[in-house]
């Protein structure tokens, strides 16, 4: 039997892997920046930006699961803690900055639902759809996402700003989206091909996701490390497209891929520093362990909202 052991840690999922993504449902072009049956790795010429690189990343916990009481009903919720911040990295310095903390309770809808005032701050009410583990989660993950929105630096005109994670339809100029976990096939076998031909530091032509004002410019970017596989260490990264964007065109989207493509994989981290190697990239994983030191003890924080519920 022919296998490889995946770097990447199991208990984050996969990195990346061909055969087990889904298709997308999203409408995908792949002739936007070569056509279609020209498709072959291209290696940036650009070179880094000249000015600051910030990463923006946010971390979520949940402190305590809870019941609510609602009219003679029994519905379930989550006390979460998310945090957010960015990290400015520049030669021979990385700071981070600007990092927020909010702390919610997650209910369904519920007359007898409110915030909770515990000794330790207040966990404001946030209402989600239902009760579900999805739905609860999904109610975290968006409130994590907001805290990221309003920490964003303000970038000048030769920054570069990478959120970890989709860009959620965040516009922001000269930001990039960074995939670290791949779910989804979003091209052909033939293009997938091309991907798996890779070499460290070289990406795909670009490929446009979706449409109308959620539209974004797409490619695969492989990182330098262990290549186990077809696959190993490639991200995909994006951008936002719309002709009120200063990435409105093919080139100037293929300009600032380059930018991008010649500088994460300065970043990228080692197996033997990093379980998720090498796509949680060195700022990303200082800037997470800088903010989970934020979130609070979570057994105080669990005394707290026992003691408020008595």
């Amino acid at each position: 039997m022919q296998f490889a052991v995946e770097a990447w840690d199991p208990d984050y999922g996969t990195g990346g892997d061909a055969d087990a993504l889904d298709s997308s449902t999203d409408v995908v072009d792949a002739n936007v920046e070569v056509p279609s049956a020209e498709w072959a790795p291209i290696t940036p010429a650009a070179d880094p930006p000249s000015g600051v690189v910030y990463f923006v990343d946010g971390v979520r916990r949940i402190d305590a699961r809870i019941w609510v009481t609602d009219d003679g009903r029994v519905l379930p919720g989550s006390c979460a803690t998310v945090a957010a911040g960015s990290v400015a990295c520049m030669p021979g310095a990385a700071l981070v900055h600007d990092v927020q903390v909010r702390r919610a309770v997650f209910t369904p809808p519920a007359d007898s639902a409110s915030s909770i005032v515990t000794d330790f701050g207040e966990y404001v009410h946030v209402p989600v759809k239902t009760g579900s583990p999805e739905d609860l989660y999904l109610g975290i993950h968006e409130q994590m996402t907001d805290l990221e929105t309003q920490t964003v630096p303000v970038a000048g005109p030769d920054d570069l700003v990478v959120f970890d994670g989709p860009l959620r339809g965040r516009s922001v100029a000269r930001a990039v989206g960074l995939i670290k976990t791949q779910h989804v096939q979003y091209l052909e076998d033939d293009h997938q091909r091309v991907v798996g031909a890779l070499d460290a530091g070289q990406r795909t032509p670009l490929f446009t996701i979706g449409a109308g004002g959620f539209a974004r410019w797409s490619w695969y970017l492989r990182l330098p490390g262990p290549r186990t596989h077809g696959w190993a260490g490639v991200v995909r990264c994006e951008m936002a497209a719309g002709s009120q964007l200063p990435i409105d065109t093919p080139k100037a989207a293929g300009d600032l891929a380059d930018v991008v493509s010649a500088t994460l994989p300065r970043y990228a981290s080692e197996p033997h520093k990093e379980n998720r190697a090498p796509q949680n990239l060195y700022p990303i994983k200082g800037l997470e362990h800088a903010l989970r030191r934020r979130l609070g003890d979570q057994r105080l924080l669990q005394r707290a909202l026992r003691r408020a519920s008595s």
